[in-house]
């Protein structure tokens, strides 16, 4: 069988490209907006707190695979967060293996009230260029999509 190549696409074509492209646009954009609105927080630890915040009592292990960090990273970030007493790194044991729970505190709690209420119009407004039910199936879509490339990698975090 002959494979035509102007039937190819090229990368910058696919939609993997439009989600990296996204993705980066998006880091940037948050990091901007923090920024702006004076968060004292950057958005990876923003992010790990309200995914600490959806997961309670987590270990570092599972956080970090949530959050497709490697342990050194998420490590790091935790180390910040309960340096601004934001979370309590504690030690409890898992099938007779000592691993480190991570719980937000009050604290914490507090904080990413704070943001989330800074940042929402923001990101409303950025949504709203997208009609409601659209929106919605995209980030079905791509929901799915990730879903899907996951069950083709291994993630050794």
């Amino acid at each position: 069988m002959m494979i035509n190549i102007n039937q190819i696409p090229h990368y910058t074509e696919s939609i993997f490209y439009e989600l990296k492209q996204t993705a980066r646009i998006m880091k940037f954009h948050a990091a901007q907006q923090f920024t702006l609105l004076n968060i004292d927080l950057v958005p990876e630890e923003y992010s790990t707190l309200d995914t600490i915040m959806c997961n309670p009592s987590l270990c570092q292990r599972d956080l970090a695979k949530l959050l497709l960090l490697d342990r050194a990273n998420t490590g790091r970030i935790l180390h910040k967060l309960e340096e601004k007493k934001l979370i309590k790194r504690s030690v409890d044991t898992k099938n007779n293996r000592l691993i480190k729970k991570v719980v937000i505190t009050q604290k914490g709690i507090k904080k990413l009230d704070e943001i989330n209420k800074k940042i929402i119009d923001k990101y409303t407004e950025i949504a709203k260029k997208i009609p409601h039910e659209e929106f919605e199936s995209v980030k079905q879509s791509i929901k799915q999509l990730r879903q899907n490339i996951e069950k083709h990698i291994e993630n050794k975090i």
